[in-house]
């Protein structure tokens, strides 16, 4: 259950194809690079437990040095395309990387070529370019010299990535290096083989940024059983069809944002395209609303299969489509380790009242150099216990809701709001593309109830459509849930991987 094994006995099948321009990577080809890239990383002296970073678009390249980085017992850490040189500078220090690989035309890149990679990183560090670039050290030469062969210590290296930091500085997750040898089954090869039907026949289309933790571990459990992975440059919900069309995909993983994008296309575009090779479709990172996911089970058939679950790998929920139209709105019950709803003591709550979502018997996480995060995620009467930071309830069967992160919450007058039951009824509205709420200061109630919206057409934002929104808010929801004012922007500021980068919109009102 490794590439290298895929390489002995399928050395031509695909390994990665980019969906765009078609280009292909073997097994064969696979393993020659991360072999390559796993030599030069002792030539240099990383040792196991070394960490480096990974600042690149998506390319065939990003997976050949992951799996080098695997192979050779190191932390990989992948970084935001989108980030500033201060935001990745943070990240690349604090992960303790000595080695960065990065591609040029990043606005970030450029910056730290231009100051200086020793001025910004420390002297000795070891940076890399994914292409040539004048006399920059380039990473595909550079390891061109290098043998082939396998390295005599191999032993399994782990990802290391950082939260989106939606709500502060993002987070450093760290598991613990297994010792392994590093051609060991990957965690969650049984999971996709049993769950997801996963084979070495299989076709998973990645349409998110390599760089998130999911699109990453995902395509890399693939490669570990055998199948072909398909890498989007980047989500566009036209091109996802054609690709869906043109490689005959079987399973492919998603974010609720994508799903309402495609529902926005016209309906005789979207449903021209041959989706019928579909198996699976995988979703996760942010809550879906309910009628968006009818609409889509509505337009694939029963295939969309739905995950709970964080990088921390601290506990996670699964449930099928079948359950989900039983159980609309549900997570999932517990897969991986115990579910545990807790009031603000730490103290279990009982099933039908919301609380703090905590995981008991997942992996034994920390927040890389800060001890206080880490403390923060555990219970306070059972430290075993760790949370995400979101809120839900159990159901008397054990199925988990999500009502939306603590942080999140607004206080108004005293009552607990909480924007994701308003953020999904604004959703389905058809001039709404995208919507955050969240709470802004109100002299007589501390916090009230505010929304911003990026409109379908930009034409439609203004007064009369703010009025609209907040009337059909007044006929779904309680009086105090409704947006007190409606605000516009032309793009919200979501990650790739779905979540909104909230504390930015909400710093404009604070």
């Amino acid at each position: 259950m490794h590439p290298s094994v895929h390489a002995q006995e399928r050395p031509d099948a695909a390994a990665v194809i980019m969906a765009g321009s078609g280009e292909k990577t073997t097994y064969a080809q696979l393993e020659q690079r991360s072999n390559q890239g796993a030599q030069l990383f002792r030539q240099l002296g990383l040792q196991p437990g070394a960490g480096i970073a990974i600042w690149m678009k998506n390319c065939p390249m990003f997976l050949e040095i992951c799996w080098a980085a695997q192979r050779s017992g190191l932390y990989f850490t992948p970084i935001s395309t989108h980030l500033t040189l201060e935001e990745a500078a943070y990240i690349i220090k604090d992960s303790g990387a000595t080695l960065l690989v990065a591609t040029p035309g990043l606005s970030g890149v450029d910056e730290l070529v231009k100051q200086g990679v020793d001025k910004v990183l420390g002297d000795g560090f070891h940076f890399y370019l994914d292409r040539p670039q004048g006399d920059l050290p380039c990473w595909p030469q550079t390891i061109a010299d290098q043998s082939a062969e396998r390295i005599a210590d191999e032993t399994a290296g782990q990802y290391m990535v950082y939260s989106s930091g939606t709500t502060g500085k993002p987070k450093g997750v760290q598991l613990p290096l297994s010792g392994a040898s590093a051609d060991q089954p990957l965690p969650f090869v049984a999971m996709q083989r049993e769950q997801y039907g996963v084979s070495e026949n299989s076709v998973y289309l990645s349409p998110a940024p390599l760089y998130h933790a999911a699109p990453l571990v995902f395509s890399m459990t693939v490669q570990s059983i055998g199948g072909c992975v398909v890498i989007c440059e980047k989500f566009e919900p036209v091109a996802l069809l054609e690709a869906v069309a043109r490689f005959k995909v079987s399973h492919m993983q998603m974010v609720p944002t994508m799903f309402v994008r495609l529902l926005k296309l016209p309906e005789e575009q979207r449903r021209g395209f041959d989706c019928s090779s579909l198996e699976c479709v995988i979703h996760a990172a942010a809550p879906c609303p309910v009628p968006i996911k009818h609409q889509m089970i509505d337009w694939w058939g029963p295939i969309l299969y739905e995950y709970y679950g964080g990088s921390e790998g601290n506990g996670a929920t699964y449930i099928t489509s079948e359950e989900w139209l039983k159980k609309p709105g549900s997570v999932g019950r517990a897969q991986w380790g115990t579910l545990h709803i807790c009031d603000d003591d730490g103290e279990p709550l009982p099933a039908g009242q919301q609380g703090t979502v905590y995981f008991e018997g997942g992996f034994d996480f920390k927040y890389k150099n800060d001890e206080a995060k880490t403390r923060d995620a555990r219970n306070p009467k059972h430290p075993s216990w760790s949370t995400l930071g979101d809120i839900g309830y159990l159901d008397d069967e054990g199925y988990l809701f999500l009502t939306d992160r603590k942080s999140f919450m607004i206080i108004s007058g005293g009552v607990n709001i909480y924007p994701q039951e308003i953020e999904n009824v604004l959703t389905v509205h058809p001039k709404v593309m995208d919507v955050a709420v969240f709470g802004v200061p109100n002299a007589e109630f501390g916090e009230e109830v505010k929304a911003v919206v990026q409109p379908v057409d930009w034409n439609d934002a203004g007064d009369a459509l703010a009025e609209e929104l907040m009337t059909y808010c007044r006929e779904k929801l309680s009086a105090v849930k409704c947006p007190r004012s409606v605000d516009f922007d032309p793009a919200l500021p979501r990650m790739d991987n779905g979540k909104l980068y909230k504390k930015a919109l909400r710093d404009r009102y604070w």
